[in-house]
């Protein structure tokens, strides 16, 4: 196709959500999707319906709620897969069926086909596929290590099947620009009916590519850019939505192609699922890092005073970032609270502005200034009200002399219990009293402290990444104290490993693919 239109498919709440550790609820599930579509995205990949019932109950919902984008869902090259994938997104104002199946040699080897059988294999469930749908979506998953002419041929048969999007995935995140483009290129010449269909690209980061190597398969010729929020995604991420689309925009005068994304609601979507996921955004990350509009250098900082684009490409407000940084404190009220929040992007109801405006009065009791990310942390903060496990009391002792101790009460399952432990440090000597409260077999993978502003009186935001079983979680907490945030931050870890041990997802093998193969 000859547009310059670029569809935006977003897999954040399918590719994304595989990270080690991204597990999201079902109500974050359906918070999320409802901000890309109010976004622009043009499709949603919900999910994997046959990974478990809480991923099917999750795409139907997402899709039934869905008001401008169509909604995606992933199905392996077999009927059960595809029949339940259509029953999610049936429901769809627009749906789409997805479905992919390995074809370089490296993948072929592990459902055990040859050349032959897994062409008949493509043929008959896209076929299938395109019987319950109009809109089919095909991937030859690694086909950037599959055989040029093999390539083609499969591609070839998804067309004549029925497939209407046509997606070239570097599975492995193994291409570079110039080999993404010129894959597009041959596939747009060498296959008959290539040009009636759309070709799309599903770039992995391993190397640090995928953003351009997806700008370089538009070059090529594609017209969908399969992204995530943040780059997440299994090992080192996805291409990021946030930075194809604001390359798009920014260097409109050498790609000239646009998206239906409305850029302003990048920043509240990209924090909402740093929180969600427990992946936080690297400082220096490409458009949505802490750091990417901050000046520091006296050369930097002069120019910036003279004329913002002698050193910004963009705009703050561009991604819906406010230009100002206003400090509220104990004396700000619930109006102007409300202001600000909606400044920063969240257009909260009345119980939620109640709920976020004791927690102000409270930090603001504690912190002389209130900034605008000390908000944010506050508004991203879990309130536990469905969690096992929440923190009612903590007391440490610490210092040079005598031993580290925690005096901490956990409220489980609606039962206050109470212990006291000693430790190698104030935060050692508090996990260890949550262990013997709730017994668990779960390892600590990692324990990461940030500020979220200045000042000794800043607020702490710690991440702690548990493991238990190949199942991993991760909980964030934000506080003034940076032992009480590492509490709060362990406890939600823990309840989101509740949560996967009661939604084990379990492997569906067929043929020697698994659920977690699905990285097409």
């Amino acid at each position: 196709m000859t547009t310059n239109r670029v569809l935006i498919f977003d897999t954040t709440l399918r590719d994304g959500e595989q990270s080690p550790g991204a597990t999201m609820s079902h109500d974050e599930k359906l918070e999320i999707a409802q901000l890309l579509d109010e976004m622009g995205v043009d499709i949603i990949e919900a999910g994997f319906p046959i990974a478990s019932e809480g991923d099917f109950r999750a795409v139907t919902e997402i899709a039934k709620a869905a008001r401008n984008a169509t909604i995606c869902g992933l199905a392996r090259a077999n009927y059960k897969d595809i029949d339940r994938c259509w029953e999610a997104v049936r429901h769809a104002r627009s749906p789409r069926i997805h479905t992919f199946i390995g074809t370089s040699p490296q993948h072929r080897a592990i459902p055990n086909l040859d050349m032959d059988q897994m062409a008949e294999r493509i043929h008959d469930t896209v076929s299938h596929a395109r019987n319950l749908c109009d809109n089919i979506q095909w991937s030859p998953m690694d086909a950037t290590r599959t055989e040029a002419d093999y390539l083609c041929r499969t591609v070839e048969i998804a067309i004549k099947a029925g497939a209407t999007t046509i997606n070239i995935p570097d599975t492995v995140g193994y291409t570079a620009p110039r080999e993404s483009a010129n894959l597009i290129r041959m596939l747009l010449e060498r296959v008959p009916g290539a040009d009636k269909i759309i070709f799309a690209t599903h770039c992995h980061n391993d190397l640090g590519m995928a953003t351009a190597n997806a700008l370089a398969a538009v070059e090529g010729g594609a017209r969908q850019i399969e992204c995530t929020i943040n780059g997440l995604g299994e090992r080192a991420g996805n291409t990021a939505l946030e930075e194809v689309v604001m390359a798009l925009k920014v260097r409109h005068d050498i790609m000239p192609f646009t998206t239906g994304v409305d850029t302003t609601r990048i920043m509240n979507i990209s924090r909402r699922v740093a929180t969600v996921s427990g992946f936080a955004v690297q400082f220096n990350k490409a458009i949505v890092g802490k750091n990417a509009f901050a000046h520091e250098s006296g050369i930097h900082q002069d120019g910036m005073l003279k004329s913002a684009d002698t050193f910004e490409i963009m705009r703050p407000t561009d991604i819906g970032l406010a230009e100002t940084n206003l400090v509220m404190g104990k004396h700000s009220g619930r109006a102007a609270l409300r202001a600000k929040l909606r400044d920063l992007g969240f257009d909260m109801a009345d119980n939620q502005l109640n709920d976020v405006f004791v927690r102000f009065k409270d930090l603001a009791d504690r912190k002389k200034e209130v900034y605008d990310d000390d908000l944010i942390a506050l508004v991203r903060q879990n309130d536990g009200a469905e969690d096992r496990l929440r923190l009612k009391h903590l007391r440490v002792v610490c210092g040079t002399e005598g031993p580290q101790t925690a005096d901490l009460t956990l409220e489980i399952d609606g039962v206050d219990q109470q212990t006291i432990a000693t430790g190698d440090g104030p935060v050692d000597a508090t996990f260890k009293a949550v262990k013997t409260l709730f017994q668990t077999q779960a390892r600590l993978q990692l324990y990461q402290v940030s500020a979220v502003t200045e000042g000794t009186d800043a607020q702490a935001t710690v991440s702690v990444r548990l493991e238990e079983d190949g199942r991993i979680a991760t909980g964030q907490s934000a506080d003034t104290d940076t032992v009480v945030a590492s509490a709060k931050a362990y406890v939600n870890a823990l309840n989101r490993l509740l949560v996967r041990r009661s939604q084990t997802q379990p492997d569906y093998d067929v043929k020697g693919v698994s659920y977690k193969d699905a990285n097409a």
